[in-house]
């Protein structure tokens, strides 16, 4: 690890104004972001007496190589400034207050032409009116389908809309009455829409007019002795009542709040949120993250900025409820209400319903924690044994912080590929992971080893040329994706595979990567040039790892062999054609709807279709008629058989 003396700015060098820094490793990579009100101050406080830090802040400036910083003109474009560059480095020692799950929200697509109600995740989508989150997809199943009865939007999806539409006939549910079936005519489209505006209206906490006017219709039915219909009604209002009492009201007044709430050890903090909208708890959140040298209320101030920071973020509601205010709450708040478009507070609540609720999700998160404790006192101390008994059993001069496993998969040379997995300090990281398609033989063999041989020479290859380069592009300040080495390399075999890896290594002349083999059979680990494996004891957590990471890249190359696989096995009759790309492909299917229709089409119809030409609408027609009159043959054979040959 570097001396941090030996990259310490000169004394005055460091402006005095707001700003956002970054400290970078020996290879370029960016381990650290940070913000502050004085770059001075905060600086400096990294390089005065080293002992005195946090261990983990310790730890990221003595494998900090230089740092780098950039002044702003307002603390709020620090704030922003500071997401987006953790977003786009992924620093390793950025503590993560966000879970990385994607949670599912109930979505109306208002936007279309037939707003369909379905389940989505991720980024939010314009013209799309998004209820939730929900910890569990089928929980928005549920209740969708409850509301279906009252509510039946179309939900299928644009393939099954336009079949239905082309057929004439709706699917099952247009025929169970939980669809309205615009697809066939049944209702217009602004009779539709008004169904899917009256479902939103009922997710965003207008319940009572639609409970009210459903028992008034109930009770009209029954006047009239229509009690088939009153009985359908009846049920309705049930399945109404069932789909509130999934989300009780906790605030009276329909307030639209997330209420966080925090419980911390010197190690890690658990983190609760609960979403209630309209006065509703929509939805309930919890996870576990890493904590630094922070306190409370910049721990918060980073939670807030993680949760509703980027595309992908939460839709930030009018109040945020919070345990301790952040440092800058007012700049905290303008953020925010920059990302909702409209006012938004950040506050702690002291009494009344909202205190009582904060209390309640301040529980949840003492008990996540607990648990968590449980099973945290095993997982620490197994992923630092598991690296100290690596380092001890290969000889090696320090802990592998980072292991890179390869694994190739094919069916007897066919879709040949390769995989490359990374894990970091024990922990996956599939941000770094890397795919690989073997382009072809070495010295004439398609064997295992061949393949390792490329798919290695590939990944050295580029990681010299990126050093060589230097390891942060100039035109674009990031670093390039290879230009550092991993501390051990992990093939996934015995003694030839490491034979075939090593190889390699001896070729480029990289000499400072360990390597290693794990062989199936037996689970040896195998040392190049060693005529006997090494074997670990099965009890070792050493063993364990390598065998996740083994497994972790065996997973890795297989996906990526059967999607190559079955993209070779779907090949259509209009794949080929000279001219003819995806998006050409494309348009003629939407066009069209199947390659069947497209051949029957003349060269004057194709050439109707948005980016084909009258040329390439007689080439398109050739080729299929070519195709279609193409002789039969006998597949075991081959001889053309005569036209009416039943054979």
């Amino acid at each position: 690890m570097a001396d941090p003396a030996t990259y310490r700015p000169a004394p005055g060098s460091i402006p005095t104004d707001p700003g956002v820094y970054r400290f970078r490793d020996e290879h370029g990579r960016v381990i650290y972001v940070g913000k502050a009100k004085s770059l001075r101050s905060r600086l400096s406080s990294y390089f005065q007496d080293i002992s005195a830090l946090h261990p983990r802040t310790s730890r990221m400036v003595r494998t900090g190589a230089s740092v780098e910083w950039t002044v702003v003109s307002t603390e709020v474009e620090a704030l922003q400034l500071e997401y987006a560059w953790i977003k786009e480095y992924d620093p390793r020692f950025n503590v993560k207050y966000r879970d990385d799950k994607s949670y599912p929200y109930l979505a109306v697509t208002m936007g279309e032409e037939f707003p369909r109600a379905q389940v989505l995740r991720g980024a939010k989508r314009k013209g799309t009116r998004y209820f939730g989150p929900y910890t569990h997809a089928w929980a928005i199943r549920e209740t969708l389908d409850l509301l279906l009865r009252v509510f039946p939007v179309r939900t299928c999806s644009k393939g099954v809309f336009k079949r239905a539409e082309q057929s004439g006939r709706p699917c099952l549910l247009g025929y169970i009455d939980k669809c309205s079936a615009p697809c066939v005519g049944r209702v217009s489209e602004q009779e539709h829409r008004a169904l899917a505006q009256e479902l939103c209206d009922f997710l965003a906490g207008d319940t009572a007019r639609f409970v009210r006017r459903l028992e008034r219709e109930m009770r009209s039915a029954a006047v009239d002795l229509d009690f088939e219909q009153a009985a359908r009604l009846r049920d309705d209002v049930a399945a109404l009542t069932k789909a509130l009492e999934k989300s009780a009201v906790v605030l009276p007044d329909g307030t639209d709040a997330d209420i966080f709430a925090l419980a911390d050890d010197e190690l890690e903090v658990a983190i609760q949120v609960f979403h209630v909208r309209g006065g509703r708890i929509r939805g309930q959140r919890g996870w576990v993250a890493e904590k630094d040298a922070e306190d409370l209320p910049e721990l918060v101030e980073h939670l807030l900025q993680q949760v509703y920071g980027g595309e992908g973020g939460e839709s930030v509601p009018r109040e945020v409820l919070v345990p301790v205010l952040p440092p800058d709450a007012g700049q905290v708040a303008v953020w925010l209400s920059e990302r909702r478009g409209s006012g938004s507070t950040v506050r702690v609540p002291q009494r009344g319903d909202k205190r009582a609720l904060m209390e309640t999700v301040a529980r949840n998160a003492q008990q996540s924690l607990a648990r968590h404790k449980v099973a945290r006192a095993g997982d620490l101390t197994a992923r630092s044994q598991a690296l100290q008994e690596l380092q001890e059993a290969l000889g090696l001069d320090e802990a592998p912080l980072r292991i890179e496993g390869y694994d190739i998969s094919h069916v007897q040379g066919s879709d040949v590929v390769g995989s490359m997995v990374v894990f970091e300090d024990g922990l996956v990281r599939k941000g770094e992971y890397r795919r690989f398609i073997v382009r072809g033989d070495v010295d004439g063999r398609t064997d295992d080893t061949a393949a390792m041989h490329e798919v290695l020479s590939r990944r050295f290859q580029r990681h010299l040329k990126d050093r060589e380069r230097e390891a942060i592009d100039p035109d674009t300040g990031e670093t390039r994706r290879f230009a550092y080495p991993p501390n051990l390399v992990v093939v996934d075999g015995g003694a030839p595979q490491v034979a075939a890896a090593q190889q390699v290594l001896d070729e480029l002349g990289v000499d400072d990567v360990a390597l290693v083999g794990l062989a199936k059979r037996l689970e040896e680990v195998w040392l190049p040039g060693d005529d006997h494996p090494v074997i670990l004891p099965r009890t070792s957590e050493a063993l364990y790892l390598l065998q996740r990471l083994r497994d972790e890249s065996h997973r890795f190359a297989n996906s990526f062999h059967r999607e190559r696989r079955s993209k070779s096995m779907t090949r259509s009759a209009l794949d080929g054609i000279p001219g003819l790309g995806d998006a050409r492909r494309g348009a003629l299917l939407a066009r069209f709807g199947s390659v069947k229709r497209i051949r029957a089409a003349t060269a004057e119809e194709l050439a109707t279709t948005t980016g084909i030409g009258p040329a390439l609408a007689e080439r398109i027609a050739a080729e299929l008629a070519a195709e279609t009159t193409a002789p039969a043959v006998n597949l075991t054979t081959g001889e053309v058989l005569d036209e009416g040959d039943p054979t």
